[in-house]
């Protein structure tokens, strides 16, 4: 029996294989990959061609619609299906197909969504149908989060400067596919697969992604590693907070020890405002001397659960390697004593003025980390 074969859409230079089945392709050529999957079905032939396939696909992308069609053979009636996998906007991002034996049941089809990475905004707009994917509650959900969320969500995945190099510097053709757990309670891992193209064009300047849910309950608890756990536990006993920072947008792209407390940079609309409007062109303006391969320092005003700003005094080192030369590693010190430090309870979130972020939802994770702290 074929299984659903999903071909991503993501860029308009053409289409490709992501996966077949519970197998990743990497942009495999999908015309290849159709004559493949109908030769291992040879009752398919008598009735269905790789053109009427490829109609049914075109409809699809086209229509934003999903295909039915029936198909006799010398073997009895078959069918095709075809699903559209959609985006925030409801741009279609891929299309999973599949063809088998009217009679026999269609494969269960797991989730997937389409998202996009704006660099303007350095946001990941994503539709509400992210929600049905395994590891997402709908509490948890945001129109658009920054990518240091986003990996801040996953564990065991260290491709994070290949992600940024693509993300920041969009090149269309450049392309990238690999897979990510985030974890849950007791250790169980939601896995994803994720394929990814640069963009910039009229539609966007940034990437189009495809989320595919490829959690399986087969799949074998996911632990930190010793490695990690101690490191990270050391520099939290230390106080020492690193993260990877974006000099040419001001932004904070990574954390690689836990974040800073007194720091609010997750929830925003516009991940930029982790750091006092008048205080970014000076990160901006140290990106030359971090490129020469110098470090610097500068005290910058950082965004506070308070709705204020907190003085924190930001070491800039290089970030070796990759193209993406506006990468560099931060320490971050808090420089002011009389502020609290630790993050507030959830009803104590403020901010004087219009709202900066999704509080209803940091509310919510707050809740959450108090709760599984009372646990352990």
């Amino acid at each position: 029996m074929i299984p659903w074969v999903t071909v991503e859409t993501l860029a308009p230079e053409g289409f490709s294989v992501a996966s077949v089945g519970d197998t990743a392709r990497e942009f495999a050529d999908w015309r290849r990959v159709l004559q493949r999957q109908l030769a291992r079905t040879p009752a398919l032939y008598d009735g269905l061609s790789t053109r009427d396939i490829t109609e049914a696909l075109r409809a699809s992308i086209e229509g934003a619609v999903d295909v039915d069609k029936t198909v006799s053979t010398r073997s009895g009636p078959h069918k095709l299906m075809v699903r559209p996998v959609f985006g925030p906007g409801g741009e279609v991002h891929a299309v999973r197909w599949w063809a088998g034996p009217e009679k026999d049941p269609v494969p269960p089809l797991p989730g997937a969504v389409g998202v996009i990475w704006d660099l303007d905004s350095q946001t990941l707009a994503q539709p509400s149908g992210i929600t049905a994917l395994s590891g997402i509650a709908p509490e948890e959900y945001v129109p658009r989060m920054s990518i240091a969320e986003f990996f801040h969500r996953v564990s065991a995945f260290d491709r994070h400067a290949e992600v940024l190099d693509l993300l920041y510097r969009p090149v269309p053709g450049d392309k990238l596919q690999f897979e990510v757990s985030v974890l849950r309670n007791a250790g169980r891992a939601t896995r994803w697969r994720i394929t990814v193209r640069a963009r910039d064009d009229e539609y966007v300047r940034g990437a189009w992604w495809l989320i595919e849910d490829i959690t399986s309950d087969n799949d074998p608890a996911i632990w930190p590693t010793l490695e990690s756990v101690g490191l990270r536990e050391a520099h939290r006993r230390a106080g020492n907070h690193l993260a990877v920072v974006q000099l040419a947008h001001a932004s904070i792209s990574h954390w690689l020890t836990d974040p800073a407390p007194w720091i609010r940079w997750d929830y925003l609309f516009r991940p930029v405002d982790v750091f006092h409007p008048d205080d970014r062109v000076r990160l901006v303006d140290l990106g030359s001397r971090v490129r020469s391969g110098d470090s610097a320092g500068v005290t910058l005003r950082a965004l506070n659960y308070a709705g204020g700003y907190t003085p924190t005094s930001l070491l800039l080192y290089p970030y070796p390697g990759f193209s993406n030369h506006e990468l560099a590693i931060a320490q971050l010190v808090r420089v002011a004593d009389d502020i609290p430090m630790v993050e507030p309870e959830p009803m104590d979130l403020a901010a004087p003025g219009a709202p900066i972020g999704y509080d209803d939802q940091l509310r919510y994770r707050l809740a959450g980390r108090l709760r599984h702290s009372a646990m352990s």
